[in-house]
């Protein structure tokens, strides 16, 4: 009888140990009004986002290496809203000690949240980077921005962050776990290393001088381009052509910053522990907050995508 209790005891803490409990977020389960917030918000980034797509590959005069590398930003802003908000909902209605989750999805999740924070970034790096031929060599544009440039630049874009990522979570999956609570709304990198009792510096080298490296490329990268672009437009007298210009790259800029700063507060907070709570709303706001802008200010900013949407709408009238 008592190897047989041994033995079932030793199952169920090995079950226990792959099903790990969420902290989330301190709101009473009979709260609606975020819930309801949080979906309004959530249905608004799946439709503008994916309306925004759709509508690029239906009309043939928006086949333009811009609209098509925009593409690339509305796809992943839908999928990082899609891989965060629907279980913060389910969340929201479930007290605070039965919220669980299996450590492979807790690592999915991790890895899809990673990976479209690090997207957000090469994305628009390759936008800025058309922006730049554009606006500096025009004349060149439709030979060196070709379909097959564009698919290169896209690939690109996912497949360096992709491998990043991939190292980043692999590190803290060979970790053994000695703990079970997951210190935030969802599961993060941060939340699988510190399941662990070993040592974790190389993880927290691995996973700051990659997110610093890849916001300094991107910020660099970013600079210079409009630098450049800026020179050429004081240099030029064509207003007409520097007006639209500068309109172009006033909304880049303006996504870019959103991005950058919601980024930029969560690695800073992290290094604040008793600024937990702060923290915990700043993440789910990176998730959130540049998703349901970028269509926004990028998409109907668009004087072209503005007119389809015009005209669409006039149809159903």
């Amino acid at each position: 009888m008592s190897r047989g209790s041994s033995v079932c005891r030793m199952e169920n803490n090995t079950f226990n140990m792959d099903v790990l409990q969420l902290e989330g977020l301190k709101v009473s389960p009979k709260s609606s009004i975020p819930a309801f917030i949080l979906l309004l918000i959530y249905i608004f980034i799946m439709v503008s986002n994916i309306g925004l797509v759709v509508l690029i590959f239906m009309e043939q005069s928006l086949h333009q290496p811009m609209y098509l590398l925009f593409c690339n930003m509305s796809i992943n802003d839908a999928f990082g809203a899609t891989v965060i908000v629907p279980h913060l909902l389910s969340d929201i209605f479930v007290p605070g000690t039965e919220r669980y989750i299996h450590y492979i999805d807790c690592v999915v999740q991790a890895f899809c949240a990673h990976f479209h924070g690090g997207t957000s970034h090469t994305v628009l790096m390759i936008m800025a980077f058309d922006r730049y031929v554009a606006i500096c060599n025009p004349l060149r544009y439709t030979i060196i921005m070709t379909n097959r440039m564009v698919v290169a630049l896209s690939v690109s874009a996912w497949a360096v962050v992709f491998f990043l990522i991939l190292i980043l979570v692999s590190l803290s999956v060979r970790l053994s776990r000695c703990r079970q609570v997951v210190l935030n709304p969802f599961c993060d990198n941060a939340s699988l290393f510190k399941l662990s009792c070993e040592n974790i510096i190389v993880n927290h080298i691995y996973g700051l001088s990659t997110a610093m490296v890849m916001m300094f490329v991107s910020m660099c990268s970013v600079t210079l381009t409009y630098l450049r672009i800026a020179m050429v437009c004081l240099s030029s007298k064509n207003k007409v052509l520097n007006s639209k210009a500068l309109q172009t790259c006033a909304t880049h800029l303006a996504v870019y910053i959103i991005m950058f700063v919601s980024g930029a507060i969560i690695i800073i907070l992290h290094r604040f522990p008793h600024l937990s709570d702060h923290r915990k709303l700043a993440s789910i706001m990176f998730h959130v907050v540049p998703p349901s802008m970028n269509a926004v200010i990028y998409g109907l900013q668009i004087k072209a995508v503005r007119q389809k949407l015009m005209i669409i709408f006039n149809r159903k009238k």
